[in-house]
């Protein structure tokens, strides 16, 4: 069969990948307003059709939890998950933070807390202003003149639509009959097209292309987080000239770590957010899925709508197909 999605012209006109040129942001196809690339394909008619075939008797949970002292992306500085307590029941009979009076602060029981974090902790999303080139990020924003003290006015997170869509599973782990994959493997064409061949399944237009590494066997070790094995570019053209509207990763970058490239340190991330409009899902938890050999599935996942943020965090879901 078929192990790929040889697309046509009318496809191509789609695929934002077959307009991009090398190390330049892309002008959308989608219109000079499009802030989400490739998410604009999902529409009433590939919901439906999603949904219609979701076996809801089983839910696959691809999320982590988030606490203190998770791993997470800390390699220029950012602040790492933090939690506190703002009230305690204790705490308000002393402070009486609503003038409520000791009789009703001892009746009621009242917790509330605070969080910190990174905005690419934990499962997450990265929207397309997360990287660009030379101060300009996917469809021609500038900084310049859409980045303001606090955030970007462009292709937040806050645009994002809920995202229904056939999901797919690469297991490159298992292909290659390990665990996890070693320290920095570099997972190009060869290894995609052999997991879709091995799992005897193919890519369509509008697919969630999510890879495991078996990375995730590794957490909560801090050692999650060093030389990660993921794409390359090589790998993460072939998903997004196939259609794929999103692409993810049982690991911290999707892409392989410490890239081979030397000027460009995150040349997957550049490639699929700047030059292919493809927005990335980091950080997700595909052993059940694994171990249940769930190869293809239909995707559920909304991220938080932070206004302006480069990311956010979301609770993705998988459900297997019914026949």
């Amino acid at each position: 069969m078929c192990v790929a999605c040889y697309v046509d012209a009318a496809t191509k006109d789609k695929i934002i990948a077959y307009n991009a040129e090398f190390h330049k942001v892309t002008k959308s196809p989608f219109g000079k307003n499009d802030q989400i690339g490739m998410l604009n394909l999902i529409d009433g008619e590939s919901r439906s059709a999603i949904l219609s075939r979701a076996d809801a008797s089983k839910v696959f949970d691809l999320s982590v939890d988030h606490f203190i002292g998770m791993p997470g992306w800390f390699g220029a500085g950012d602040q790492p998950y933090q939690i506190w307590m703002t009230h305690t029941p204790a705490g308000e009979i002393v402070a009486d933070s609503m003038n409520k009076g000791i009789e009703a602060n001892t009746l009621v029981a009242y917790s509330g807390d605070g969080i910190s974090m990174y905005t690419h902790c934990g499962t997450h999303i990265d929207t397309l202003n997360h990287f660009g080139y030379n101060g300009k990020i996917f469809n021609d924003y500038s900084a310049k003149d859409h980045l303001g003290s606090r955030s970007w006015n462009v292709a937040g997170p806050e645009l994002h639509p809920p995202i229904f869509a056939r999901g797919v599973m690469l297991d490159v782990a298992a292909l290659h009959g390990v665990d996890v994959l070693p320290p920095s493997h570099a997972i190009g064409e060869d290894d995609l097209k052999g997991c879709l061949a091995h799992q005897n399944i193919k890519l369509n237009l509008g697919d969630v292309v999510l890879i495991r590494t078996g990375q995730m066997r590794l957490w909560p070790d801090m050692a999650f987080v060093a030389n990660t094995p993921g794409i390359n570019r090589e790998g993460a053209e072939f998903l997004a000239k196939n259609g794929a509207i999103m692409i993810g990763a049982d690991n911290l970058t999707v892409e392989q770590t410490p890239t081979l490239d030397p000027i460009n340190f995150f040349p997957v991330h550049t490639y699929l957010l700047a030059e292919a409009g493809v927005p990335l899902l980091e950080m997700i938890n595909l052993e059940e899925m694994s171990e249940a050999r769930c190869y293809e599935f239909a995707f559920f996942g909304a991220c938080i709508k932070l206004r302006g943020a480069t990311g956010a965090p979301m609770r993705p879901v998988a459900m297997p197909l019914s026949n």
